[in-house]
C-alpha cells in the first residue's frame, strides 16, 4: 500500500503545478464505457456481464519532443460487473479516483490528427454499490479480509487511439487490469478490472 501512495502523490504533485507552467495543457474529458470483472471466486470461474458506466475529468499533457507527449490526468471512473455465484446474482459498481500516465504520440495534418497512446494507471475506490438477489443494496466496503468487497487499490495498463477533428478529441481506448481486487486472495480468489472506452476531450483551455 506504502508503494502505490508514494506513486499517486508523486503524480498529483505534478498536476498540482501544472497550471504555474506555461508549456502544459489541460483539456477537460468525459464519456462511457463497457466494464467487467474477470474472476475466478472459490476456484470457479463466473461469466460476468459488462454494463455500462461513465468516466470523466481532467487531461494534462506536457510535450516532450516532436509528436511525443507525457500525459496524465484526474478521473472518476465508475466501473463494475454483474455475475452469478452458486445461482445468486450479484453487481457489483465501484467507483474509482484515477489517474493514467500516459505516453501520446502525435501525427497527421492540420485539419486531422491521430494519437496513439499507452501507460499504466493507478486508482483507488472512493465509493460503490453491491447487490445481491434478495438483498437490499449496500455500500462496497474496500479493504482486505473476508468482511470486504474490494481491494482499495487497483493498478493496470491504458492503450487506445485518438482522432482529433477540428479540435476535438475522440478516443477508443482499452484498459486492462493488472493487480487482483480480489480482497480474500487465500483461496485463490481473484478479480481484475478490464474496460473499453470511448471519450470526447474539449479543446485546450488557456496557454497553447
Amino acid at each position: 500500500m506504502k508503494g502505490y501512495l508514494k506513486y499517486a502523490l508523486v503524480i498529483i504533485l505534478m498536476i498540482a503545478l501544472a497550471d504555474i507552467n506555461a508549456q502544459i495543457k489541460s483539456r477537460y474529458s468525459g464519456g462511457v464505457h463497457l466494464s467487467t470483472m474477470a474472476m475466478n471466486i472459490d476456484g470457479l470461474s463466473s461469466d460476468p456481464t459488462m454494463p455500462l458506466g461513465i468516466h470523466f475529468g481532467r487531461i494534462f499533457e506536457i510535450p516532450i519532443i516532436g509528436g511525443f507527449n507525457l500525459q496524465t490526468g484526474i478521473f472518476f471512473s465508475a466501473k463494475g460487473t454483474d455475475y452469478e455465484v452458486d445461482s445468486v446474482r450479484i453487481s457489483l459498481s465501484p467507483i474509482y479516483f484515477e489517474i493514467p500516465v500516459n505516453a501520446v504520440y502525435t501525427f497527421g495534418s492540420d485539419k486531422v490528427k491521430i494519437s496513439l497512446f499507452a501507460g499504466p494507471y493507478f486508482a483507488c475506490g472512493v465509493g460503490g454499490t453491491l447487490l445481491e438477489a434478495g438483498q437490499p443494496l449496500k455500500d462496497l466496503k474496500f479493504g482486505t479480509g473476508e468482511s470486504r468487497d474490494l481491494k482499495f487499490f487497483d493498478i493496470g495498463l491504458n492503450f487506445g487511439l485518438g482522432i482529433c477533428i477540428k479540435k476535438f478529441l475522440v478516443t477508443a481506448q482499452y484498459q486492462l487490469g493488472l493487480s487482483n481486487a480480489s480482497p480474500n486472495t487465500n483461496d485463490g480468489s481473484e478479480i481484475k478490472n478490464n474496460v473499453i472506452g470511448i471519450s470526447v476531450t474539449t479543446p485546450f483551455i488557456g496557454k497553447k
